[in-house]
């Protein structure tokens, strides 16, 4: 028995892109279906959630375009890299996911995969594609936060 708790949680990839190009209003977990080769590449870290997406099709929710590298070890029968995972949601959450879509400019975003009691889990946000002035916005934000955080540092390093 390893001296990890039951009630761990893991990350194992984050789509940092997801708040840049997109303000999110909901957010939501939901399980996600995978083969054991799968499972075992998301243990070693070898997926991407840089395109991938969710959608809503006949009240299933399908998370598609995630890279996941196929395992060495299962190479008799690989997974499709790229194919199209079920995620698992409550029918009332899937319910209110279709009605944000709905609107226009809204999609469904993967923010990040993780375990969770030993389960896999993605957390998805509704998000509105940000415009162009927006996005400077928000890098004129993060510069001016870096700039103040940097002149704090060098005042406390000098001694004033």
């Amino acid at each position: 028995m390893t001296g990890r708790k039951q009630s761990d949680e893991h990350v194992i990839a984050r789509n940092r892109a997801a708040t840049f190009h997109y303000e999110l209003s909901d957010r939501y977990e939901a399980g996600i279906v995978l083969r054991g080769s799968e499972v075992k590449s998301l243990r070693e870290g070898r997926v991407h959630l840089a395109d991938a997406f969710a959608v809503v099709e006949r009240g299933e929710v399908w998370l598609r375009n995630m890279h996941i590298a196929s395992f060495f070890h299962a190479r008799a029968f690989p997974h499709d890299e790229r194919s199209a995972r079920k995620l698992l949601l409550h029918a009332r959450e899937i319910q209110q996911i279709e009605r944000a879509i709905m609107r226009e400019g809204y999609t469904l975003v993967p923010l990040d995969l993780h375990f969770r009691n030993g389960h896999v889990k993605v957390t998805l946000g509704v998000g509105r594609g940000k415009k162009v002035h927006d996005k400077r916005a928000t890098i004129a934000e993060r510069t001016e936060e870096r700039e103040t955080l940097q002149e704090l540092r060098a005042r406390q390093r000098r001694g004033g």
